[in-house]
């Protein structure tokens, strides 16, 4: 009942929080950066390690600096997140732009289903959200429920506020199934780390063995629809561009893993040419421990 009781107090101040400007908000973000990253150090462990892994041809003082770029924009990305609840479809558009989805809508008029996949690049939370306000048909986003179930069922009114649908990952293949008939796009974020049991395959990744998930390419054989991929490039503070790039137009014509290769080898690209960007708090590499 306490914990049911600190998570509603934690939604209305979120709520309040939401609706002051995006400026404010930055401005906030930029205070919490200094104690979060001088202070607490959160996962800073995990960010320095990581970083160094991934680039060991980087001296230390590049590794700090893209470190410290990386928590002022991880904190940016806190408020942004935290502005979704109440932000307008008039701001939401002008601040992400999507290029080139007219190659998904020449699917959609043909009544054709299509794959889209990205990484946790950026501020994939409100370009997801804006893809909603974008799309002729419904995108059907795959994700994985939080914990709590007070803050998963009000994070998923956020998510769903303009017109996507979220499905649990496990409920994926029934879904694609229960939509076959119906023009769809199927969005996966598929740079997650597997559980030891889901971690079937493995491939070079940021100069690492990486254990992959393996859903977008399953869903892609079975169904053969065309796969897209959101490149997510931030323009400037609180605004994004998305690229939408083709990935594989013929899933079935490819070879044993060569989707999963291709997925990361788009996101790595972009991870080296603005690495700051990339959710490197997250312990992506816990299994090789």
């Amino acid at each position: 009942m306490i914990k049911k009781g600190f998570s509603h107090i934690g939604i209305f101040f979120l709520y309040v929080l939401s609706l002051f400007p995006l400026t404010i908000l930055h401005f906030f973000a930029r205070l919490l950066y200094y104690p979060l990253y001088y202070l607490i150090g959160y996962r800073k462990k995990v960010v320095r390690e990581n970083l160094e892994m991934s680039f060991p041809e980087k001296n230390n003082k590049q590794i700090i600096q893209i470190e410290k770029t990386f928590y002022k924009y991880f904190v940016d990305l806190i408020f942004e997140v935290i502005k979704m609840s109440t932000i307008s479809r008039k701001e939401l558009l002008k601040r992400v732009k999507f290029n080139n989805l007219d190659q998904v809508e020449s699917y959609f008029s043909k009544g054709e289903s299509v794959l889209a996949c990205t990484g946790h690049y950026g501020n994939w939370e409100l370009c997801m959200l804006a893809l909603g306000a974008n799309l002729s048909e419904p995108a059907y986003v795959i994700y994985k429920p939080l914990s709590n179930h007070i803050f998963e069922k009000w994070f998923l009114q956020i998510r769903t506020r303009f017109g996507n649908i979220f499905v649990a990952m496990r409920q994926t293949l029934r879904m694609v199934i229960a939509t076959k008939d119906t023009p769809t796009m199927f969005c996966f974020a598929s740079d997650q780390t597997p559980t030891r049991e889901e971690a079937q395959y493995a491939l070079h990744f940021l100069n690492q063995h990486t254990a992959v998930l393996l859903g977008l390419e399953k869903i892609a054989l079975q169904t053969n629809r065309p796969i897209f991929y959101f490149d997510v490039v931030s323009v400037k503070r609180g605004y994004y561009e998305v690229n939408c790039l083709p990935l594989c137009l013929a899933p079935k014509e490819t070879k044993d893993h060569e989707i999963t290769h291709l997925l990361f080898e788009f996101l790595a690209k972009r991870i080296n040419t603005s690495p700051a960007f990339w959710l490197w708090s997250h312990r992506r590499w816990k299994l090789n421990k």
